[in-house]
């Protein structure tokens, strides 16, 4: 049995015009704003590092097997990218501001920038990537719970694709 009261009508119509300037931040929001835009910033740099990796790797594939690697590298490429444009809108929508600071990016991204040289190193790097982006994401996840369950969400969708990316790069490595 769910022993939640219901906010009466009245209250959320009253509520919902006080502090409108915060846009959806609303007064049922209890997650720390602080530290979730912190999060999410940090995730933010973590996919464009990997979008910028990814896209070296597209160009950089070469040898018998790249045709295939460099399809997956762009894809992936434009995944991160999309992550990070759904972090960048989060953030706002939190009344933060996206860190796009080319500066602060490696020093606050999760994953490393490991540029490799060959499709092998390429692929490997890659994987570590996904696999350290699963690992802090799904932290993430459990520190947020249900404070935020929009940000959990986005998350946990960024996650399941992650979980891809690290299935394809594994399939490559294997394939060498």
């Amino acid at each position: 049995m769910n022993t939640t009261e219901m906010t009466d009508i009245q209250t959320l119509r009253q509520r919902a015009r006080e502090h409108v300037e915060n846009g959806a931040v609303t007064e049922g929001y209890n997650a720390d704003r602080d530290r979730i835009i912190k999060l999410l910033n940090d995730s933010l740099a973590t996919e464009l590092v990997c979008t910028l990796r990814y896209k070296r790797h597209y160009f950089m594939a070469s040898g018998v097997k790249a045709s295939v690697a460099a399809e997956e590298f762009l894809e992936h490429a434009n995944q991160e990218s999309e992550h990070a444009d759904k972090l960048a809108e989060r953030i706002v929508q939190l009344g933060g501001e996206p860190d796009f600071n080319p500066d602060n990016l490696s020093k606050n991204s999760h994953a490393q920038y490991v540029a490799g040289t060959t499709l092998k190193e390429m692929i490997l790097e890659d994987l570590v990537a996904e696999r350290i982006a699963i690992d802090s994401y799904r932290e993430i996840i459990q520190y947020i719970g249900d404070k935020d369950p929009t940000t959990r969400r986005i998350f946990e969708d960024i996650l399941a694709q992650e979980e891809e990316h690290a299935d394809d790069m594994s399939d490559l490595l294997d394939g060498l």
